[in-house]
């Protein structure tokens, strides 16, 4: 950051918006239900978290959650799923950084530190009823939304496996008679571009259909004072989205939802924070001058600021990546008269690919550079059925998933003088059977009964990473081979008490699992044996949680408060420990590591100052302990109270965030919103030997917008990450070798970015 180019456009849009909001403020232009108006803000918003036949008023529904409709989506300026990440109290929705839109999410503690797509997710992210089976390719764009729904807390009665730490929850808006369609544009002070469009209306008297476009060409953020590139960074995606409702009689439907997009882009943006230096081996012999800063100066880079309040990296090769995905989602209704029920089937079908190549050693040299791709094909089904049987409202069903994954990677080490290649492939099924009823016991409390049997079986064949049987185009040989299988009950007991239209207070205690499996990225050295590890199999991480909440509206409705404590005590959990490797750059080891104890609370609350002014807030606490350790978690050879006394990464203890949004009424000209809120995330550990730290950040946001009395368009100006502040996808130790005593591969994130944006619909 900081260059002439930067500083020109910041200046060049800033004296638009400035223009523009001076323009619209003084009444030159033609009352709106404004882009985050207090009514849009306030609106009640429906989820489908208990797999109902119809959709449930949020307040209503005993399970912590926050939920966003499309129309505050849109409020929100919600690019990704990413955006929202510091809006929730101890939620996480990261992009790990090591490869582009991989999600690393973190919901109460519980996440993951890996980009491995065999490694299997806390957090399940689920699309029109879709599970997205691996992490890779789910940090993708997103518009034209119903909503999105983060339930916090285990899901897996009605989600199933590796829902331990909560569900994302993405619905894409439907089809509908009524013509209907919109346009947005938006353009960033680093030239961030985003056009899309959707249609929507009748096609037939028995058919529906919409289709949604979306392009982003963002020129890229970062300076990289190696290549002299202002602009690191850049990406250019899209998706195409057709859908179709087709009413197949008076009591069956049938939707069908295809997508298929692109995402080419620069590779990793990441920093070496190495502060000391040590010996390294260069083309020439032995040099003394390897710490990050030093390195670069030793090769030519005199100007980098390097550390974890700056924006600037020195890498010698920017990379890239490429995904491709496409997806067909239906989803099959029917009412019946057999307890005035509703039997739902939605089958989809996935395959996404992607191929990258990312600097992880992060400086002006060829230390460690990774060559990586990924091919994931999966097929699901989910048959249930929701009615109603006099006081038992019943959901039950049975669910089938397989996928089968193939992951390659390669590492250039020395200068480039070693090329190593290794990777895995899986073929994985699983399937489920569930069943909750909610009793109602008389007119104020209701009980729910319920549980779910899951069973999966993996077969894995994996290339050990040091071993170079492998190209990027396949492997000649595999060095381990195996199949496991793996079952579960998750059962579920809770009691809702309604006290009056107003307040909803619940608790309940239910179990979940997560799936034990493989490493496909075998590449440490064992030091006693001068070999590679041998792979490892993971047992299933098991999950018991107890939670009591509370739902309710104050003074007629103007105040809105949502509360829960929960406590959850997990066996044999899953780590991927990140150590560094002086032969392979860095050794990720699949264990089951420890049982652990987390526990807290969260706030979420919402209340009409006056008739124009929204004031929210959010709070959450979590703190967690090992209660013992099965595996060495810091990489000393030992396994004592050093890793007991160690803390639990991703679990940042404080998450906070305070806003307000205003509308200011310009008679017959319209209104203008205006929104700006605080956010705030305590320091977390990244690697369980607690050496990588995510930083502690305070996030600011705002966004300024006009609407006319029609109602036709919107025109916003907004602001993200104001305070400019450094946030990092992961903090990887490396070796010394490559930058010095703290030498790390650190992704960032954007810092400060302003924009424009313009929606019409009509």
């Amino acid at each position: 950051m900081g260059s002439p180019s930067r500083l020109k456009q910041h200046s060049a849009l800033l004296s638009a918006c400035s223009v523009a909001t001076l323009w619209l403020a003084s009444g030159a232009i033609p009352s709106f239900a404004a882009e985050g108006s207090v009514s849009t803000l306030m609106e009640e918003v429906q989820v489908t978290a208990r797999k109902r036949a119809d959709a449930e008023i949020l307040q209503e529904v005993p399970v912590a959650a926050t939920a966003y409709s499309g129309d505050q989506l849109e409020a929100l300026h919600t690019k990704d799923l990413q955006s929202l990440s510091f809006k929730m109290p101890n939620v996480q929705l990261e992009d790990v950084g090591t490869v582009k839109n991989t999600a690393n999410f973190t919901v109460r503690g519980l996440g993951i530190n890996s980009s491995i797509p065999s490694i299997d997710p806390t957090v399940g992210v689920f699309v029109d009823g879709m599970y997205l089976g691996v992490n890779a390719g789910v940090v993708t764009d997103l518009f034209d939304l119903e909503g999105i729904e983060v339930l916090r807390g285990p899901q897996g009665l009605l989600f199933g496996r590796n829902v331990t730490g909560g569900a994302v929850v993405i619905k894409s808006a439907r089809p509908t008679d009524e013509f209907s369609s919109r346009i947005k544009v938006s353009l960033t002070d680093n030239l961030d571009t985003v056009t899309a469009g959707s249609i929507n209306g009748a096609i037939s008297d028995s058919v529906n259909g919409r289709l949604t476009v979306y392009h982003n060409n963002d020129r890229g953020w970062f300076e990289n004072v190696a290549t002299g590139n202002d602009n690191a960074g850049a990406s250019d995606s899209w998706f195409i989205r057709p859908s179709f409702s087709i009413q197949l009689d008076e009591t069956a439907e049938l939707l069908v939802r295809m997508e298929h997009g692109r995402l080419d882009s620069d590779g990793v943006v990441a920093q070496n924070r190495g502060y000391e230096s040590t010996m390294v081996r260069t083309l020439e012999g032995p040099q003394f001058a390897p710490s990050a800063p030093i390195f670069a100066a030793a090769f030519g880079v005199d100007d980098w600021d390097n550390g974890k309040n700056s924006f600037e990296v020195a890498q010698d090769d920017e990379g890239y990546q490429k995904d491709e995905w496409s997806q067909i989602i239906t989803e099959f209704n029917k009412d019946v008269a057999f307890g005035d029920g509703t039997i739902t089937n939605i089958l989809a079908w996935r395959e996404y690919e992607a191929r990258g190549i990312g600097d992880i050693d992060s400086l002006p040299v060829t230390l460690f550079h990774a060559d990586s791709s990924v091919d994931q094909s999966q097929l699901s089904n989910e048959l249930r059925y929701a009615g109603r049987f006099g006081r038992t409202a019943l959901t039950t069903g049975v669910y089938w998933f397989s996928q089968d994954i193939t992951y390659l990677e390669n590492r250039l080490l020395e200068f480039g003088r070693t090329s190593i290649t290794g990777g895995g492939e899986q073929d994985h099924s699983t399937y489920g059977i569930f069943a909750q009823a909610d009793i109602d016991l008389n007119e104020a409390w209701v009980l729910t009964l319920g549980g779910r049997y899951s069973s999966e079986e993996k077969d894995a064949k994996i290339a050990s990473i040091p071993l170079n049987f492998c190209t990027l185009d396949g492997c000649a040989a595999y060095d381990f081979e195996d199949s496991q299988s793996w079952n579960a009950f998750t059962p579920k007991v809770g009691l809702q008490w309604t006290v009056s239209e107003d307040t909803h207070l619940y608790t309940f205690w239910t179990k979940g699992f997560r799936s034990g499996g493989y490493n496909f990225r075998n590449a440490g050295i064992n030091p006693s044996t001068a070999r590679p590890y041998t792979p490892q199999v993971t047992d299933q991480e098991e999950q018991s949680s107890f939670e009591i909440g509370a739902k309710v509206d104050w003074l007629d409705g103007r105040l809105r408060t949502n509360m829960a404590v929960f406590h959850n005590t997990i066996d044999d959990m899953q780590r991927e420990e990140n150590l560094p490797d002086p032969y392979t750059g860095v050794a990720q080891i699949i264990r089951n590591t420890a049982d652990a104890t987390i526990r807290g609370a969260e706030l979420e609350a919402m209340a009409v100052l006056t008739e124009n002014l929204l004031f929210t807030f959010n709070i959450g606490y979590v703190d967690g302990d090992y209660d013992k350790v099965l595996g060495d978690l810091n990489g000393d050879g030992v396994v004592d109270g050093t890793d007991l006394g160690l803390e639990i990464p991703r679990l940042a203890p404080w998450t906070y965030g305070v806003g307000f949004v205003h509308d200011l009424q310009l008679g017959a000209y319209g209104s203008l919103t205006s929104r700006v809120n605080f956010n705030h995330r305590d320091a977390a550990p990244y690697t369980d030997d607690n050496r990588g730290m995510l930083s502690e950040v305070d996030m600011l946001d705002f966004s300024i917008g006009y609407t006319p009395d029609s109602g036709s368009f919107t025109v916003s100006m907004f602001g993200k990450n104001m305070l400019d502040e450094v946030t990092e996808g992961n903090n990887t130790q490396l070796p010394s070798i490559m930058g010095g005593v703290g030498a790390s591969f650190t992704p960032l994130n954007k810092g400060r970015v302003i924009g424009l944006e313009a929606l019409y619909e009509f």
